[in-house]
């Protein structure tokens, strides 16, 4: 198909429904994302393969990997949305009240009363800018941030990212804890080496690599033997499998605190914890920024301890 006539013809939707595929590497997920059925998400993609007239994904069994091609296209579909997404920026006219919106990415749970309080001044102060946040995997927030789809990000991340500014935000420092129906609920006189054999619940970025790698240097350098029986993204749904008794999970010690508390979970040693890990205050540096969203980022870092 000649450019002109590709250029005039590709539906911009069916790029959106591919990133989010690209994202995912599952049709299922996808769809749950885009909240679409599976056949509509599947028939999305077989129709932009149709119009650009080349396989984007590779299958491989139950799962599927991104093309040469179709690698190319998820990264230009990114680049798109992320232009679209500033065209409201563009539209805001400049006057003396802050006027816009800011989207704002965030990992689940983060508990912090400072930026509880930075929130409701920023709020007072400027009541017409509009705020948008979303919950996601720490892995999706950098990819977004990247792709310049939205104005900053609250996030795990171990290494400096390409183009993104980043400022330490909050240090969690993570335990062990069991559920109310494991074995060793309750008990006073655990020991470290109790814990070796014990199967494990797991995020799923707790690996060599990952965002959560310090969990897993630890577990290894003391030598436990047990099983991860059961993972997820989420700390809330790794929360709740611990509490069911799955098996022991590194949970952030200050979250959890209530269900401590409640007769949820309880701590196991060591007492003073296993890890401390970092959630950074992240930003492109290279985006192109409204005055809402300038205006938030220099409050967020001032209010928040983060200033360089």
């Amino acid at each position: 198909m000649p450019d002109r006539l590709l250029n005039d013809r590709l539906d911009w939707n069916l790029l959106r429904t591919f990133r989010v595929i690209g994202q995912e590497l599952s049709i299922s997920r996808a769809a749950a994302r885009l909240h679409l059925t599976q056949p509509a998400v599947s028939q999305a993609l077989k129709r932009l393969e149709e119009q650009l007239g080349r396989q984007l994904i590779a299958r491989r069994g139950p799962r599927f990997a991104l093309t040469e091609v179709g690698e190319q296209i998820f990264h230009l579909a990114g680049e798109i949305y992320g232009q679209m997404s500033q065209v409201s920026g563009v539209l805001e006219q400049p006057a003396d009240e802050v006027i816009g919106k800011v989207r704002l990415l965030m990992i689940s749970r983060i508990c912090s009363e400072p930026f509880d309080d930075f929130l409701a001044e920023f709020h007072r102060q400027h009541p017409r800018v509009d705020l948008e946040i979303d919950v996601m995997r720490s892995s999706d927030i950098i990819s977004a941030l990247q792709e310049k789809t939205a104005t900053l990000g609250l996030s795990l991340n171990r290494r400096p990212q390409p183009r993104l500014e980043q400022r330490l935000f909050l240090r969690q420092r993570y335990a062990f804890f069991c559920g109310k129906h494991h074995a060793l609920f309750g008990k006073q006189q655990v020991a470290e080496g109790d814990l070796q054999k014990e199967n494990f619940v797991s995020f799923t970025s707790d690996q060599i690599g990952g965002m959560l790698s310090p969990l897993t240097i630890f577990r290894d350098q003391q030598g436990f033997s047990g099983r991860i029986v059961a993972s997820s993204p989420s700390l809330e749904e790794v929360r709740r499998l611990v509490i069911a008794g799955f098996g022991i999970g590194c949970l952030p010690a200050h979250v959890v605190a209530a269900d401590v508390e409640a007769g949820l979970l309880w701590q196991l040693p060591p007492n003073e914890g296993i890890a401390d890990v970092d959630i950074h205050l992240l930003w492109n540096r290279e985006q192109r920024m409204s005055r809402a969203e300038s205006v938030f980022i220099e409050a967020a870092q001032a209010s928040c301890g983060l200033a360089s």
